[in-house]
């Protein structure tokens, strides 16, 4: 790894985030100036090793979920998320479009307290906006492990 890649990695921070099908949420996140990578995969259940085959049943409490890596300096939680919310409806418990189920809830899985508060005020601030038709359902959850997704 070059000094550079060193460096950048070390400054870096990760989100994971769920709001849907993931494939299409990675495409448009993976875009954002600062983002450095991304991954999809599983994240808030109580399976290990899950994969589409468990997680499509709906009962193991996983979410389809994104994690971003980015540069903090460069692109910032809050506005990860802000973006975040404009990629799916924050409002529709279990449901992004045709997509049903606990797989498909809108989650940010915070790493770190800092992370936890700026989601909580972001939350409120998108309620507040009276942008969407009921009221934000988004869950607000420690990160536990993630599974990364088959290609």
């Amino acid at each position: 790894m070059t000094a550079e890649a060193n460096n950048i990695m070390s400054n870096s921070e990760r989100a994971l985030l769920a709001g849907g099908c993931f494939w299409g949420m990675q495409d448009l996140i993976r875009k954002m100036p600062g983002v450095i990578s991304t991954r999809v995969g599983y994240t808030g259940g109580n399976v290990a090793n899950a994969n589409y085959s468990i997680v499509k049943r709906g009962d193991t409490g996983h979410a389809e979920s994104i994690e971003v890596v980015f540069d903090p300096e460069v692109l910032s939680f809050r506005d990860l998320l802000e973006f975040f919310f404009q990629l799916h409806n924050p409002s529709t418990p279990n449901r992004q479009g045709n997509d049903v189920g606990s797989q498909y809830r809108s989650a940010i899985f915070y790493t770190s307290e800092e992370q936890k508060t700026i989601a909580q005020e972001t939350v409120a601030d998108v309620d507040a906006s009276g942008k969407w038709p009921g009221p934000v359902v988004t869950e607000i959850t420690a990160a536990g492990d993630f599974w990364e997704a088959e290609p």
